[in-house]
């Protein structure tokens, strides 16, 4: 889905700071924090400061354009676009880099949840974090 259009049906201004940071976050292939994000629109938007990044993602996280799928290190968040599905994680414990999971361990174990709850399960997260082979080498 093209930015400018993702903006319209949030009922967003199109401004360059948010087309920035949209653009990055389309073509990343993984979480970014905002300052990966903020060095990324660098790149293509000298006068962006991180403030307008952490306003822009505050106010993507409010529309539900972005996610937070997890912490990276207890108190740095990464974002990624909201494409209404989930995702699980592996990273490594020393050199960060993560790794998608490409199945989720939970589909039947959410359903047993629910009927001993009596909860309706909405979402869920999983970070499993590890030694990379590089790491360990």
């Amino acid at each position: 889905m093209k930015q400018e259009l993702i903006l319209t049906q949030t009922g967003l201004k199109k401004t360059k700071p948010r087309l920035s940071v949209l653009k990055i976050l389309k073509s990343a292939n993984k979480p970014l924090t905002a300052e990966e994000i903020y060095l990324e629109c660098q790149k293509y938007e000298k006068a962006i400061n991180l403030s307008t990044v952490y306003r822009t993602l505050d106010i993507f996280l409010e529309k539900g354009i972005v996610i937070k799928p997890f912490i990276k290190n207890d108190t740095t968040s990464c974002f990624t676009l909201n494409h209404h599905e989930h995702k699980h994680y592996l990273i490594c414990s020393k050199c960060k880099k993560m790794v998608e999971i490409d199945f989720c361990p939970f589909n039947g174990f959410e359903k047993k949840i629910e009927s001993e709850t009596k909860y309706t399960i909405t979402n869920h997260k999983l970070e499993m974090f590890g030694i990379c082979p590089n790491c360990k080498k």
